[in-house]
């Protein structure tokens, strides 16, 4: 895992996420021969958020593409608590749905923790319900969270092999940092959770094999934090000023990215990288999802 040239190699998340729902649409058209009905997808959106209508648009678009049904329920801002619970007990009640996802953030007066526990756990394709991260956890089969199965995923694209490498995770939320902890366990590495109270952080990036960003701050890790022939997966997508023209904004990751490509042997870019990922893993899920619902009940 040495970098032979004077730049790292980019690891296209846009390929990779291709290649996976060219698989996924094979098997959707293999399930649909089998059983007479497509793997079903259910986005519920509440409110007008501008960047999740665009991903919920995105979802649907790919979800059709590669033979499932896609289900999308636009709901109004003030939709009670106990209505956006109700049409999540109607789509855990609905034979043509395999996959429910809740668009997050959801307004303030709605009680996230409270839904995603509502939703029943084998249609439950984001992977956050406490009955799947326990399953996870256990090193049991689950629904994975989508970005850490895709992050995991462009790893195994650069080397198949994991088995004892030192993995430093910046970042220990639910959604990304933990559950990708878990995922790296499983094959064999040697895993550190990294943090804002982590003394001397640079220290710990430059042990790692592979350096997993998702801290939320731009550009915080710097070139001269990463292991020489270093596996660098940046899930940060910050907007910053344009520097040309400081009325327009970028988007750039986590970590310094014209600095680590220099020391690493193989980068995810921003944009390009895990993005394109976290809907192809979406529509993994929904169709385990749904082979469990029908092949292995």
């Amino acid at each position: 895992m040495t970098n032979t040239g004077p730049t790292a190699r980019i690891i296209d998340g846009k390929a990779v996420a291709a290649a996976l729902r060219g698989d996924i649409a094979k098997n959707v058209e293999a399930f649909t021969s089998r059983h007479g009905i497509a793997p079903g997808l259910a986005v519920v959106l509440v409110g007008t958020d501008p960047a999740s209508e665009v991903y919920v648009r995105n979802k649907g678009r790919q979800t059709r593409e590669v033979g499932m049904n896609s289900f999308e329920f636009k709901l109004p801002a003030e939709t009670s608590q106990a209505d956006l619970l109700a049409k999540v007990e109607a789509l855990n009640a609905d034979p043509t749905v395999h996959g429910i996802l809740v668009q997050l953030p959801l307004p303030d007066h709605i009680d996230e923790r409270r839904v995603i526990e509502t939703i029943t756990p084998g249609k439950d394709v984001d992977g956050f319900h406490p009955i799947n991260v326990g399953r996870l956890s256990a090193g049991e089969k689950s629904l994975v969270p989508c970005t850490p199965s895709g992050c995991l995923r462009l790893i195994k694209s650069v080397e198949a092999d994991l088995s004892g490498r030192e993995a430093v995770i910046v970042g220990r939320s639910n959604i990304v940092g933990k559950p990708l902890a878990q995922l790296l366990l499983r094959e064999n590495c040697t895993v550190t959770i990294a943090h804002s109270r982590t003394r001397d952080l640079p220290e710990v990036v430059r042990r790692a094999d592979i350096v997993l960003a998702a801290v939320g701050r731009p550009e915080m890790i710097r070139g001269d934090w990463i292991k020489p022939g270093a596996i660098v997966i940046d899930v940060g997508i910050n907007r910053v000023p344009h520097p040309d023209d400081p009325a327009k904004t970028r988007l750039v990751g986590d970590v310094a990215f014209a600095e680590a490509t220099k020391v690493a042997s193989a980068i995810t870019p921003v944009p390009g990288g895990v993005g394109p990922m976290t809907i192809a893993c979406l529509l993994q899920n929904t169709l385990t999802a749904a082979q469990a619902i029908h092949e292995n009940a």
